[in-house]
């Protein structure tokens, strides 16, 4: 069994086209996990990692895929995640389980508008990362500009731990700054690292980037300051430990770079993924909702969580992270939200869609359980008391298509498809039209929702008529507004009487309900039902009928019957004076505003700037590189609807761009 102490679970994000899943494959070819290279675009069978007929029809990361490797006697658990904001619920959800990260940027673009929600993602778990220059070898690639856009746009104390040699063309190899020997890679498929002495032109320039280094590294270590003061040389063991607990502390970023497409620079990565990135038992102590601690210790109560599912021919099967505990086939186990016993059947170990069974799982282990029937986020336990970890977060969608099935054969199939979609992806969420009856598949982009509709096609064989795209409107309230409702019903037999007061008013939350109920005017047992009855009437709200958020309700007061109140009196009465008081707080219509990032060659900035403001756009800034411009600007979702096909137009299809969910904003 490998210590726990020589197991890495790390993840790859990055923003679309920064070669993540590139240099996945790499890494699966240098730790001997796979014998030929394939590429994510052209001939072959596609990248390993990318085994869905959407990914290499799209040619991007659709699902995130985990495989398992080896390098220098570690165990490497890996996820390769999309850059895709559409797909950004994979990202999430593994960056939940995992202990550390590797940020991959394109050496020329530099960070992006994905990048930078990585980086939020990573901020928000919490996750140590590496940061990885991909794309050396690249026209404009300038490794000091990125650096500095990591340092000022994701305010990380980001530090190059290389010095490249060439770039561009002319990109051979890398500097290490801690050894201080050139490393070349040689062979067909770069797979010999070969240390040589630093070339003599780039000798002075290594040398000011180590001291430069040492000096920021010195801040994190007493000994290394002792020893920088006294001219003494700082050993190899001392740097590396520094480095290792600085990243640890999410104090420092180290940097490394290469090209995964020409073979360069994948080594070292490895190397420290090894040397800095956290083991299991080096991530800080996970709390349960309870407040519960939990530690990486085999011997212990199991806790593990459930992050993901897929739904396939024999069962489902669910990604689940250890975090305390044994786990084997037979084992009986408690899922903590059901309080149902749970019997584990087969555990597997994945490698993108192939299956390697595993007899036993432990503590800081990453596997998939099969045929468990479960939902995404469950957390399992072995004993008293049943506890629960934190849930992910969920984005919410921001696009509706209204869908129907052609013919009436293709309704059953198009209801099994979307019922599994649904239990799949938290983002993918589906509803009735309440005046045509049409079903509404909601998610987070035109790309998200056309690769559900492919899929339906393809999996299912089920033919359906798409509507035009909604926007996802939402409605909140501009001030405050009290109620005080009565409800009273007397129908011959027992009555219903329920009577509450007190008032709501705009919050940066989507809900917050506060009791402030004293002195029994209404029973304890009777608030839930009151927050449930404010809850379903947010579902409509009085304009469009649009969800709405934003709103805090605070309940003050009320009256009971001893004989004729109940649970559902007290919950219509609260849906009644929701509405009543929604009504009176001046509501208004929010929609959603993109972040969009449009990179175009230098000729067209002012036709691609002049299109963005004639959609409403509010222009951000933009940056001219070498050739090319990225324009940063927030536009209405609403009007972004066929851009791609406009922006090819304007720009003789030489300009691309990316866009994300900002926030939502007054119409």
């Amino acid at each position: 069994m490998i210590p726990r102490t020589r197991i890495r679970n790390i993840g790859i994000s990055a923003h679309i086209d920064s070669g993540k899943t590139t240099l996945s494959e790499r890494i699966l070819f240098y730790t001997g996990r796979i014998h030929a290279i394939e590429e994510v675009r052209g001939g072959g069978k596609g990248a390993t990692m990318d085994f869905m007929p959407e990914e290499k029809l799209h040619g991007i990361t659709i699902t995130s895929a985990a495989t398992t490797c080896e390098w220098d006697d570690t165990q490497i658990n890996l996820i390769d995640t999309p850059g895709h904001v559409d797909f950004t619920i994979e990202v999430e959800r593994a960056l939940r389980v995992l202990d550390g990260a590797v940020m991959v940027l394109c050496a020329v673009a530099g960070v992006q508008s994905q990048s930078i929600t990585v980086d939020r993602q990573m901020k928000r778990y919490r996750v140590p990362r590496l940061a990885f220059i991909n794309k050396m070898d690249r026209t404009g690639a300038d490794p000091f500009r990125v650096v500095q856009g990591i340092r000022d746009r994701l305010q990380l104390n980001a530090m190059l731990l290389q010095y490249p040699i060439g770039s561009e063309d002319q990109f051979q190899g890398v500097i290490d700054l801690v050894e201080m020997t050139a490393d070349y890679f040689e062979g067909e498929n770069g797979e010999n690292c070969v240390k040589k002495s630093i070339p003599e032109a780039l000798r002075d320039e290594a040398q000011q980037a180590r001291e430069k280094l040492l000096d920021a590294l010195s801040l994190f270590s007493e000994p290394m300051t002792e020893m920088l003061l006294a001219g003494e040389e700082i050993p190899k063991a001392l740097i590396w430990e520094t480095i290792r607990q600085a990243t640890l502390s999410l104090e420092f970023t180290p940097v490394l770079l290469g090209s995964a497409f020409k073979n360069k620079g994948v080594q070292n990565l490895l190397d420290a993924v090894v040397l800095y990135l956290p083991s299991p038992i080096d991530r800080e102590v996970v709390k349960t909702v309870e407040l519960v601690s939990v530690y990486p210790n085999p011997d212990a109560s199991l806790v593990a969580l459930a992050f993901k599912l897929t739904v396939e021919s024999f069962g489902q099967l669910t990604y689940t992270r250890i975090y305390s505990g044994t786990l084997k086939p037979g084992d009986s186990v408690y899922n903590s939200r059901t309080e149902q016993r749970v019997q584990i059947g087969r555990l597997v170990r994945m490698h993108a869609n192939k299956r390697e069974e595993v007899k036993v799982a432990i503590a800081g282990d990453i596997v998939a359980l099969l045929g468990v029937d479960c939902a995404s986020g469950d957390t399992f336990c072995s004993g008293e008391p049943l506890v629960s970890l934190e849930k992910m977060f969920v984005p919410e969608p921001v696009i509706t298509l209204a869908i129907t099935p052609k013919k009436q054969e293709d309704s059953d199939r198009l209801s099994k498809a979307l019922n599994r979609f649904q239990r799949e992806d938290p983002t993918f969420r589906l509803s009735i039209d309440p005046e045509s009856g049409a079903t509404l598949i909601s998610g987070m982009g035109e790309l998200h929702l056309e690769i559900y509709l492919e899929r339906i096609q393809r999996e299912y064989n089920a033919e359906v008529y798409v509507g035009n795209p909604a926007v996802a409107y939402r409605e909140t309230i501009g001030q405050q507004a009290t109620f005080d409702y009565r409800f009273k019903k007397q129908s011959g037999g027992p009555g219903q009487y329920a009577h509450i007061t007190g008032w709501i008013e705009p919050t940066d939350e989507p809900f917050v309900f506060e009791n402030r109920v004293v002195g029994g005017a209404i029973p304890k047992e009777y608030i839930p039902a009151c927050e449930k009855g404010f809850l379903e009437a947010m579902q409509s709200g009085k304009l469009e009928g649009y969800p709405v958020t934003g709103v805090k309700v605070v309940l003050d007061g009320g009256s009971y019957h001893p004989i004729d109140s109940s649970e559902l009196a007290f919950r219509s009465a609260s849906h009644q004076a929701i509405e009543g008081a929604i009504a009176k707080a001046k509501p208004y219509i929010l929609e959603p505003i993109m972040l969009v990032e449009v990179e175009t060659p230098n000729e067209f900035m002012g036709r691609v700037q002049g299109d963005l403001s004639s959609r409403r756009g509010l222009l951000l800034g933009s940056e001219t590189m070498q050739g090319y411009t990225v324009i940063r600007a927030e536009v209405a979702l609403a009007r972004m609807f066929g851009y791609s096909t406009e922006l090819r137009s304007l720009t003789s299809g030489m300009a691309n761009f990316s866009m994300e969910f900002a926030c939502y904003r007054q119409s």
